[in-house]
């Protein structure tokens, strides 16, 4: 897989489906996963994306309480997604809740997963400014990440 990137503006139609970008559908493959993400949207992955994820959460350990909630999170209303004959999945009523989507969403591709945003969410969050961006940067030094 090459990464997703990109971003695609769609509409959800009254039956909470979306279409998919061709783009994207060639790279998540014929069965893929859907799950609450961080920052208020949805998080979109292949399935070999899904188990390694999946993984991880399943080191963490379950006697902490904060490890239960963050599996929690993720995989209480997860599901596994195709897509029908014209491109579309269908967003269960919970994670459209969740993420605000009512009508218009944006797919933001993030490498290894989509992320799905109501268009009005990921109108704020992806207004970064230079100052901001530098900031970022300079907090991903700190944590040794040197581009």
């Amino acid at each position: 897989m090459e990464g997703f990137i990109g971003e695609y503006y769609h509409s959800i139609d009254a039956k909470g489906r979306v279409i998919i970008p061709q783009k994207y559908r060639e790279s998540l493959g014929d069965i893929f996963f859907i799950s609450k993400g961080l920052d208020g949207c949805l998080w979109i992955m292949p399935e070999e994306e899904w188990n390694i994820f999946k993984e991880k959460l399943r080191e963490l350990p379950t006697i902490d309480k904060a490890s239960r909630q963050f599996k929690r999170f993720f995989t209480a209303g997860a599901t596994d997604c195709e897509f029908d004959k014209q491109g579309r999945i269908l967003i269960p009523a919970a994670l459209r809740k969740y993420a605000g989507i009512t009508k218009d969403v944006v797919l933001a591709g993030m490498d290894t997963r989509i992320e799905l945003w109501s268009q009005e969410k990921w109108e704020e969050i992806s207004q970064v400014t230079d100052d901001k961006m530098d900031e970022i940067a300079s907090h991903l030094s700190d944590l040794g990440v040197d581009i």
